[in-house]
Formats: structure tokens, sequence, C-alpha cells
């Protein structure tokens, strides 16, 4: 695909959009303008379990819960033909060049019958033999016979590098149509244990308890496990049928290395082929490249060359050809070590190409790079036949659906000194991974398919990286951050983590700070959506702190969101601190850490009060000693926020009310009221809810009762008809200690100039209120309540329970001063009836 046609042709839509705009010359552009657009980022969108997942490769991902209506159907299983199409593109791929004669699978079908039986009743069986010993091919013809055995098929997995976790979710991409859907263990769960399948699984790595976990995960299942005997076997109640496979037999190794050969044997060769039987112990893999080695003698004694001179699509000579030329003694047959060590001298005998590849494998672990890829890594247009050169000599094995170096082939080769330059080598590959991964019209799906090989150069070049010079990029840090993407997109998450992990080690020993804090916040997010938030809480406050001190607001601000979503899902608040990047002072341990957002939704909301009104705080119980009160681990610090806060309340609401009840307007309410105020107040009578005054036959004016108002200057009880105006030193006063104007409505006009005598106001030195209730009643968690209205016009004494309290010099100073006037309208509807810790 043309990197300057950003069109679809690889799904044949390239006709379907407008026709691009003619480009104009470069020349009649600026020179800023005449580069080229770096391309867009890839931005996938995938569903796991309960989020919504968007793989942003610039910023880091972002996490959400996922919206009902983003939630993909329930997945479907594949049809027949899909079935079909999966499991070819589950097999390694077909090498260039003329086919390969298949070799027959000779003494193994008493095996074969054994596993078809076993696995038709139902019974998991596992094929254990020797690297070499055939066990890849026998799978493949039972697999074959066992294809219409179950009603979901045949599913092939390959099991090299790969856990129970991973194995379960290739199955349900294996069965199930998903594309961008993840399920969550539970949801996978679920649907495993509706597959009925012959599941054939080779190069199997674990056993015992992983093992049991995968076969109780799917009971409707038969498993064909493939694996060496250095595996740990099944547990005891696994019920895994064990069947052996050992080596061939003289007469079945020598007729194989004839149809390797593709003649018959001389004496001499039969001889040589019953000694290397011997030091084999029957292998079929050394029968199969011994007779890769009879061949390349058989070209030399012929005096042609294949390679050098036709290339590597000759064919071998026939062979009666090859006996009716005078062959003579010439090139001996390979000695017995040389037989049973085969890999230098067959590769001494292969094309440049062929031998580079093998370098590369050699560099990459064992791994051989895709045959479209062999070009750009050798330099070789043609490289790609090189792939069907390895095969034929039986240097590379077919390992799901590609290739690895065959067995004791990379130890081989390591001795006779392939792996010399091997980082060099590695770090070639990484560049040419890099640039494929990033282009445009790689899919993901291709990055997963050359996972093994990309991961293969990380672990080379990870721990060998090094600060690197000035306007140079590290290929480590570049190829996970290029990759590690792609296999996010890809669903192929073991991988993702593994080059994250990669990654991170390798910025931090190249000392590439926003590059770390990328990877963290991959990490995070892999963790979050793994259930690991413990993990996830740590990675994405490291993250955080780096992206802070590196004053990136984009990144921080997704680290952010997906540190707010760890916290509603463990239920408890993260307080983020220095890690995000400010310096808070005094703040040096974790436990005076606040919360995002304040005060928790435990403590009760304080709001400031409408005013004029009475603010009441009730203090909520304490908790039990050593007990945090349902907060979890709630810092010490915002207990003391809050107390500071509803400290600041209520002073708050003590100026409030002493600005109302103080007297800087004319005529004020508190001058309007009388001593007793009612709450039978009448619609619109303009008593600001006080009694009707009543004259007595004397014409005299006196109050609606004859109750006893507060004591006058004697000590003895007065009443409303004291003569003594409000206004005077000895004027009564009600327990609040506000003024209690007792001037009859008559008169012609209040004067403006009168103002409470000091006394009235709250002496300086008193405390400040306090929010702790008085001992007499205990403290409560339910709302202040008011009592019903009576008859009785209400009072402002406290309590019965409580000391009766005066403005006399031997009663107590009173917390704070309380005016009817102020609260005359919740006189009904909610005032308390009885003062707690008025403020």
């Amino acid at each position: 695909m043309d990197p300057d046609n950003q069109g679809p042709e690889e799904y044949g839509h390239d006709g379907d959009g407008p026709a691009p705009r003619p480009r104009p010359p470069r020349e009649s552009l600026a020179p800023d303008f005449g580069q080229h657009a770096p391309a867009l980022a890839r931005t996938v969108q995938l569903v796991s379990g309960d989020f919504l997942l968007t793989v942003n490769p610039v910023d880091g991902s972002e996490i959400e819960a996922c919206p009902p209506t983003e939630r993909p159907a329930r997945p479907v299983k594949l049809t027949a033909t899909e079935r079909g199409e999966a499991e070819r593109a589950a097999r390694p791929p077909v090498p260039p060049g003329p086919p390969q004669p298949a070799l027959p699978l000779l003494a193994r079908q008493d095996e074969r019958e054994s596993l078809v039986r076993l696995l038709a009743r139902g019974r998991s069986t596992r094929l254990t033999g020797a690297p070499g010993s055939g066990r890849t091919r026998l799978l493949d013809l039972v697999a074959e016979d066992c294809s219409d055995l179950a009603p979901d098929g045949v599913v092939r997995l390959n099991g090299f590098g790969r856990t129970s976790g991973d194995l379960l979710y290739d199955l349900f991409h294996a069965v199930y149509s998903a594309p961008l859907h993840r399920p969550n263990r539970d949801e996978l769960l679920t649907y495993v244990r509706e597959i009925g399948a012959v599941v054939v699984l080779d190069d199997l790595e674990f056993g015992g308890a992983a093992l049991d976990e995968l076969l109780e995960a799917t009971p409707e299942c038969a498993f064909l496990l493939g694996a060496t005997p250095d595996v740990p076997a099944p547990s005891a109640d696994a019920g895994v049928e064990e069947v052996l496979l050992g080596g061939l037999e003289r007469a079945a190794g020598l007729d194989l290395l004839e149809h390797a050969v593709g003649r018959t044997l001389t004496e001499d060769e039969s001889n040589w082929a019953g000694d290397l039987w011997f030091e084999s112990e029957g292998l079929p893999l050394r029968f199969v490249q011994a007779g890769a080695l009879l061949r390349q003698r058989d070209r030399l004694r012929a005096g042609t060359s294949a390679v050098d001179e036709f290339g590597v699509f000759e064919d071998a000579p026939p062979a009666d050809t090859v006996e009716a030329c005078d062959l003579g003694d010439d090139v001996p047959l390979p000695a017995l070590g040389e037989a049973a060590a085969p890999a230098p001298l067959l590769a001494s005998r292969l094309s440049a190409s062929a031998r580079a590849t093998l370098r590369f494998a050699v560099a990459l672990g064992g791994e051989v790079p895709h045959q479209a890829h062999l070009p750009a890594l050798v330099g070789d247009t043609h490289a790609d036949a090189a792939l069907g050169e390895l095969a034929a000599c039986g240097l590379v094995s077919p390992v799901g659906s590609r290739y690895r170096l065959a067995a004791g082939v990379p130890a081989q080769l390591e001795a006779a000194g392939y792996a010399d330059e091997a980082e060099a080598r590695a770090h070639s590959a990484a560049q040419h991974y890099s640039w494929w991964a990033g282009h445009p019209s790689v899919t993901p799906e291709r990055v997963c398919a050359e996972a093994d090989a990309v991961l293969a150069a990380l672990a080379v070049l990870g721990p060998a990286t090094r600060p690197p010079a000035e306007g140079e990029e590290c290929a480590a840090v570049h190829l996970a951050r290029t990759a590690a993407p792609a296999f996010a997109a890809g669903l192929h998450w073991s991988a993702w983590e593994r080059a994250l992990r990669s990654g991170a080690e390798a910025t931090r020993l190249a000392g590439d700070v926003a590059e770390e804090a990328y990877f963290h916040h991959e990490l995070g997010i892999l963790a979050l959506c793994g259930g690991q938030l413990d993990r996830a809480r740590a990675e994405l406050e490291a993250s955080i702190g780096l992206r802070g001190a590196l004053a990136d607001k984009r990144g921080a601000v997704a680290g952010r969101r997906a540190l707010a979503l760890v916290a509603d899902r463990s239920g408890t608040p993260i307080g983020l601190g220095p890690t995000a990047g400010e310096e808070v002072p005094d703040a040096r341990d974790e436990e005076s850490a606040s919360p995002p957002g304040g005060v928790p939704a435990a403590f009760p909301t304080l709001q400031q009060p409408p005013s004029p009104a009475l603010v009441t705080h009730r203090s909520p119980p304490a908790p039990a000693r050593g007990a945090r009160g349902g907060l979890k681990g709630l810092a010490r610090r915002n207990l003391v926020a809050a107390g500071a806060g509803a400290l600041l309340v209520a002073v708050l609401g003590t100026v409030v009310t002493l600005g109302a009840t103080s007297d800087n307007e004319q005529n004020p309410p508190s001058d309007q009221v009388g001593v007793n105020p009612s709450a039978s107040q009448g619609v619109n009578d303009g008593s600001l809810g006080a009694d009707q005054p009543v004259s007595d036959s004397n014409g005299d004016t006196v109050p609606a009762t004859s109750r006893p108002t507060d004591p006058g200057p004697d000590g003895t009880p007065g009443t409303s008809d004291d003569p003594t105006p409000t206004d005077s030193p000895s004027g009564s006063r009600d327990p609040s200690g506000s003024a209690s104007p007792s001037k009859s409505p008559s008169s012609s006009k209040p004067p403006s100039t009168s103002k409470p005598p000091t006394t009235s106001k709250p002496p300086a030195t008193s405390r400040p209120p306090t929010s702790r209730p008085p001992t007499s009643r205990p403290p409560t968690s339910e709302p202040p309540t008011s009592e019903p209205p009576t008859s009785e016009p209400p009072t402002s004494e406290p309590p019965t329970t409580s000391p009766s309290t005066s403005d006399s010099a031997s009663g107590p100073v009173p917390s704070a001063p309380t005016s009817t006037s102020a609260s005359a309208p919740q006189s009904t509807t909610g005032s308390p009836s009885s003062p707690e810790t008025v403020i």
C-alpha cells in the first residue's frame, strides 16, 4: 500500500470515495508546507468486561465505564465455513518455491488409532514425545480424523509461551465471532462452557493445577495435548490419558531416509544410517536432516550447484541420472558427529539469503521472521525463498502459525558462530518492526501474528539499553512504544503486557521520563481491566507523578480519570497529593494526604444557613476506639479539616445572627415584638407573630397573659404593666439576653435613637460557640425537631433537664444571644424548642 494514499486498498474500497484532489508541485509551496503531514494516530475502541477502552497511542489509553448503548451483543458461534477459514489461518504459511514432497508417517498407526478412539469417547489425552519425534505431524493427522466428532469441529491452538488464561481467550475467539470484545473472567467462563469441540493443543508448557483449571472451564471439550517429557504431568484427578511417543525402529528409520533422499540407499549409506539410528535413538527429525545431507552430497557429486548457478528453485537431478554419472569418491559421507549435529554443515551449503535468515533467527531466540519480512531484513528481494530452503532441510519446524528453528538447531548454530553480532541484528530487526508496526496499512491482527519475533527483539535489546546520544532514539523504546498499542487493539494482551514491561525497563535505562510515564499509565490500565486494583493504583500514581513533573497536562488528565475509576471500583478515596506533580508543603506522610474532592460523603454536608436563621449543629457519635467509622482508612487530616469547616460555619452563623439582631436601621423588628411571641399569629395582621395587647377597665394596656416576666432590679418578678421603659438600664430581659420591648403600640413613634444597653450584648470575653452538645442531653444522630405548636406562647427557657438561665449576676452566661424577632418565621417549621448548642 502506498503510504501517500490513505485509502483502504486491502479491503477493495479504493474506488468508493471521492477522487483525491490533485497535489500541486512541491516547489510551488512554502518549504514548511511541502513536507508530508504525520500520519494520524490509530485509535481503536473496544469493550473489556464492564469498561470501554480507547487505545490511544499518543497520550495513553483512556478507560471509562461502558455505557449501556456501547455494550456488544451476545457473541454468536462461527459457521462451518468461518471455522474452516479460521483453521487455515491457524496453520503456518506454505513456504515459497516448488512444493516439497510430504513424508509419510511411518510406524505410528497404533498411536493414531488409539488417540482417535479416546477422543471419540470424549476423553482428553496427552501425547508426550521428545522434540523431533514427529509429535506435531501425528497431531495433524489425528485432527483430520476427528473433524466430524464434535458440533464445533476441531480447534487448533498453540501453547508455546501461553498460560491457561491466554488459551481460554484463544479458544473463545476461535469459536465465537466477537470483534473488539474481550469479556471479563466470569463472562469468559460462561461462553467457553458452551463450546463442544475437539481442541488440538500442541507445545503445551504447563500441567498440574493450571491444566486442571483449563479442563474444568471447558467440560464439553475433548483435548488432544502435545507436550515434551519435561512438562509437568497432569494431576491424578484430571482424568487425562497418557500416550507416549517413542523413536522409530531401524527399518522404519531407513525407510524414512529413503523417502527423504528420493532413491534407494547404497550399502555404505545404509550402514551410515544404522549408526545414525543408534546415536539419535530413532528420532524422525534426524533422518529428515540426514536425507537433506545426502541430497546435498548428490548435487556435489553430480557436479551441479543448484543454489549458486540456477537459484534455489532448481530441482535435484533424477536418481537414474545421478547413478549414471561417474560420481567417484570425491565427496565422502558426513562423519557421524556431523550427522548427529548437522545444522552447521547443512547451512554452509545453502544460499546466502538462507544463511542470513538463520543469523536473524539465532539473534531472535529461535524465532524465524515471517517470509514477507525477509527481503527487508536480509536486503535481498528474493530472500523470501530462503524459508523454503530451511524447511526442506529440516532446520525449521512449524509452531502454530509461524516457524521456529528446529530442536537442537539454535545451539548447533551458536557453536558455529552464527550468534556473532546478534545484538546488531536484533537492532536491525527492531528498527524494521518499528516502522512496519506503525504503518497505517498494517492492521493490529498482522502485528499480533508477528508478536513473538517482536517480543524476542525486545528481550534482546531491553537489558542492553543505554542512554542514546543527542538526536538519536532508543530502538527498544521505539519498538515497544509502537507495537504495544497494536497488541492491545488486536486483543493479544499477554503480548501487550510483555511489551509494556520491556518498554518500561528500557525507558528506565535510557532515562526517558516521558515514555516511562506512558508505559506506567498503560500498565495501570491493563491492571484495571484485569481487576488488579492495587497494582493499577500504584502504576497510575507513578505515571501521574512523572507527567506532573513534565507538565504533561493531557497525559495527567487521562491518568487522573483512570485513577478516579480505580477509586470508584475499590470504594476507597485515593489522595493524589505530591504524585500529581504538585509540591505540597508539610505533606511528607501518606496519612496526611487529602482525598480528591475534599471531605467524603461520610460526613454530613455543612452548608451556610439562610440569613437570618438559627444554626444548630449536632456532632455525630464518636466511633469506637480503633475503628475508622466506615471510612476505610480516612486520614486524620481529613477529620481536622472537617472540624475546621464546621467551626468556620459556626462563626459565620454567629456573625449573621448578631447582624440580624443589631439595631442599625430604623424601625427594627425587635421593637415591634412583645415579650411573649405567639405561635398563633394571624395572616397579614402586622403583629409579627406577637399577641395583640388589650386594655383593662382603666384604659391601661396590659399583655394578653398575666405570666410574670423577668425579675426586676430588686429581684421580684415584674409584669407587663411595669412603667419602666425597655431602653432603661434596669429594663427586663428574656433568658436569651436580648432586649424585650414592652412599649405600647399606641405610642406615637418609637424612639429611633434608642439602643439596647451595653449589657444586652454578650461580653467580649465570652467563649466562642462550640458544636459540642450539652452534657445533660446525650448526642444523637437524629436531626433536631420542633415541638408541636400549643396555645401557650413559647418561651426561650431551656429544657427542664438543664438548669434555668437568667441574665442576673448569679446565672451562667448563655452561649450565644437568641433573638425571637430573627426567628419568627420558623416558630412552627423546624426551629428546636429547646436550644442545643445555639450558635
